[in-house]
């Protein structure tokens, strides 16, 4: 702190001779670095600006051999007609008097205001270059650093009447105006946007986030990135997907060259001034094993960095996630004891390999520590993990779903198969999904969401149980530091995007074939909002992994008391499409028990439409009867219209039960069903002309229509019946 505290002393004496013009009076030798821009450059949001603001920290991460300026207006637009132009302003005098040999310019934030943007929006690159011209005219040999924008908070109060959509066209009037005028471009928004915590007013930093944005621009003006570095789930003991080509990507010091060797294969990318370097392995063989040894070497000489990871396999690789059914430990299983006695007879099994993620703390009905909460805040909700071989020790904690898919599919394909285990218990599927989609999609399920009715309630209640909501005071105040606090910057788990920010946009790095996905259960009370949030979340990983096709194999919720879980069954039936399978777990469930022990038949049930879907097997039955259509056959009778039935049956060997049928009246008559041609017929006297057909319409259900693979039928609601003269001349199977 005395260190600090003598930087600042000597820094604020320094500048006030430059402001004066005396620049000789600076030591030669001395680099200097202005930093320009609006109030985020001044450092309001905290304390003491002076102190603690992203100049000051930079000072002291620079060091000596650096002098930086802070420059910053609050209010400050880039715009020269707009309310506080830059180029008019005394920091502007004052930053061209400092002569700077680096400019650090952040810029174009209040410029998102109406009087603003709407108004002057063309005139924004022409001002921008003019800027930098006005910096270059005041030091010609200057090197310009161009900040794209920090973020703006969903809460700001202009957020959705057009501050969201200015903010990302000014953001990519930023991109153009570092090309043209062929400056460096570094990056505000991204180690910053997954942190709403760290702004407590909207719109500024805390000290830390101000202490995160001088450490962006240090590793802009020193290219120091910490060396050498891998994805972090890239390590030794991994499966690799086979067939396809991969993507690896890291970072290292700016003008690197990384090299990178697997197999034959010698592949060689150089960092640029981000310090990123991407490289793409060809095919990897089914079953090989490798060594992977990435290298680097500065261009003209210096050290050389090596990473070596061994015992890589060339496999199948797929996610298993969602909530507490698919976080369901093995050990808690009906079969687990005969899963043991399998799992000890084979030992430890190279041929499927699990990197498992676990919660450091369950969301259990307690309230955390203060130490808990400040790791949650920053991300830090998982322990550490590693690629591990199956075996006995480590196979009863972990997803049984996981665990009999994987078995299926390793037996079928006769190849590694890799597991990456990240479920959490409770978790909605809101909480899964990247922070832009929902900004821009969904902005209001963000906000205020300990209380809005999008989120389950049980959900919001837990929650606040976990962070103790009531020790935490609601108000903007204070704390002993000076920062301003409250409760609503405490982050949890279930908070919306939470869990992509805290694992997924890790694991996006690891290649995968496809997700299995086990979740509802804390979004059943609203499957309209459930529509939208999933199909965000899709979108949302498949952007992530770069593949537009990647499969998601999901459970259907089982049978259980809880009267929306039937209509929610039904929204999930439809959503069965573009490479989404669902599998049927109905059968499985437990009348009481959300958490149903039967698991087996769920995983495997998820493997055989793996196995069908994506690596073509199709002489498999991949699920159950699916249901197309109703046809009335005569005045009492309707014939019902499936796939998937090939030796249509019951799995008890009674009748088809628990269909209904409603007319105009809409009130439902049970019917009695008999299998014939493998077709299922519907007859119901008291109903004369069918318009409604549904089955097992009930939360929990005995329903037992099967195909001859065992395989159960979905429970549906069919809102419209055909006529056979509709029927004869329709596409339906087309």
């Amino acid at each position: 702190m005395k260190k600090l505290t003598l930087v600042f002393i000597i820094l604020m004496a320094t500048l006030t001779t430059c402001a004066a013009g005396k620049n000789s009076d600076i030591k030669k030798g001395v680099t200097r670095v202005a930093c320009i821009g609006n109030s985020i450059t001044y450092g309001i949001g905290v304390k003491d600006p002076v102190r603690d603001s992203y100049p000051t920290q930079l000072q002291a991460m620079l060091g000596e051999k650096y002098l930086v300026g802070r420059f910053g207006r609050s209010g400050a637009t880039l715009l020269r007609k707009g309310h506080r132009p830059y180029m008019t302003q005394p920091e502007f005098r004052d930053m061209m008097a400092f002569h700077p040999d680096i400019a650090v310019i952040h810029l174009g934030i209040n410029d998102t205001d109406p009087s603003a943007w709407p108004c002057y929006r063309d005139d924004f690159i022409t001002d921008y270059l003019a800027l930098i011209d006005s910096v270059r005219h005041s030091n010609p040999k200057c090197r310009i650093i161009m900040a794209l924008l920090s973020p703006i908070s969903d809460r700001h109060h202009r957020y959705d009447s057009g501050t969201r959509q200015w903010f990302y066209e000014i953001q990519d009037h930023i991109r153009k105006v570092a090309d043209l005028a062929n400056a460096q471009l570094i990056d505000f928004y991204t180690p910053l946007h997954h942190r709403p915590d760290l702004f407590p007013d909207r719109l500024h930093p805390s000290r830390e986030g101000y202490g995160i944005i001088a450490h962006t621009v240090y590793e802009g003006i020193t290219g120091d990135f910490g060396g050498l570095k891998l994805p972090e789930y890239w390590t030794s003991g991994m499966v690799l997907p086979y067939g396809k080509p991969i993507a690896l990507r890291g970072t290292a010091d700016a003008g690197i060259q990384v090299t990178v060797r697997i197999g034959s294969q010698v592949l060689r990318d150089t960092t640029g001034l981000d310090g990123k370097w991407e490289v793409n392995i060809d095919k990897l063989e089914k079953g090989g094993t490798y060594t992977l040894q990435v290298s680097s070497r500065k261009l003209k000489g210096g050290s050389k960095e090596q990473i070596t990871l061994t015992d890589i396999v060339a496999g199948v690789v797929w996610l298993a996630s969602g909530q507490s059914n698919m976080s369901f430990e093995l050990k808690h299983d009906a079969d687990f004891r005969k899963a043991q006695s399998d799992i000890e007879a084979k030992g430890e099994n190279p041929d499927i390999r699990i990197l498992n993620l676990r919660e450091r703390w369950l969301t259990n009905n307690n309230t955390w520590s203060r130490e808990a909460l400040d790791s949650v805040n920053h991300l830090q909700y998982y322990k550490d993990a590693k690629w591990e071989y199956l075996s006995k020790e480590n196979a009863p904690d972990l997803s049984a779903v996981a665990y009999y898919f994987a078995r299926m599919l390793q037996d079928s394909l006769q190849c590694p198969v890799g597991i990456i285990c990240n479920a959490i218990g409770g978790s909605g599927i809101e909480s899964w999904i990247d922070r832009e989609s929902l900004e821009k999609e969904f902005p209001s399920i963000l906000r205020n969401w300990t209380q809005n009715d999008f989120i389950q309630s049980w959900v919001r209640n837990r929650a606040m149980k976990n962070i103790g909501w009531s020790t935490i005071k609601q108000e903007f105040e204070r704390d002993s530091t000076g920062e301003l606090t409250g409760a609503y910057l405490q982050r949890h788990p279930y908070q919306p995007c939470y869990l992509y920010e805290a694992s997924i946009a890790k694991l996006k790095d690891v290649p995968v074939d496809g997700i299995i996905w086990y979740q509802g259960e804390s979004n059943a009370h609203n499957f309209t909002t459930h529509g939208k949030l999933w199909n965000l979340m899709t979108k949302s990983w498949r952007k992530a992994w770069n593949n537009r096709n990647m499969r998601f194999i999901y459970a259907q919720l089982s049978s259980l008391n809880r009267p929306q879980w039937t209509w929610f069954r039904d929204h999930q039936r439809k959503l069965d499409y573009h490479y989404a399978h669902m599998v049927v777990t109905s059968d499985v469930g437990d009348s009481l028990d959300v958490h149903p022990r039967q698991k087996r038949p769920v995983g495997e049930r998820m493997a055989l439409r793996a196995l069908y879907n994506e690596y073509k097997h199709y002489r498999i039955l991949e699920t159950g009867p699916i249901i197309r259509s109703a046809v009335k056959m005569s005045s009492d009778t309707t014939m019902l219209v499936m796939r998937n039935n090939r030796g249509l049956k019951t799995s008890d060997g009674k009748e088809p039960r628990v269909f209904e049928i409603a007319g105009d009246d809409e009130i439902f008559h049970p019917a009695r069903a008999y299998i014939e041609d493998n077709s299922i017929y519907l007859v119901c006297p008291e109903v004369k002309d069918a318009r409604k057909v549904r089955y097992a319409w009930q939360p929990y259900t005995r329903a037992n229509v099967v195909n001859e693979a065992g395989l159960p039928m979905s429970t549906f609601l069919l809102t419209k019946v055909m006529t056979r003269k509709a029927y004869d001349k329709s596409n339906i199977w087309e």
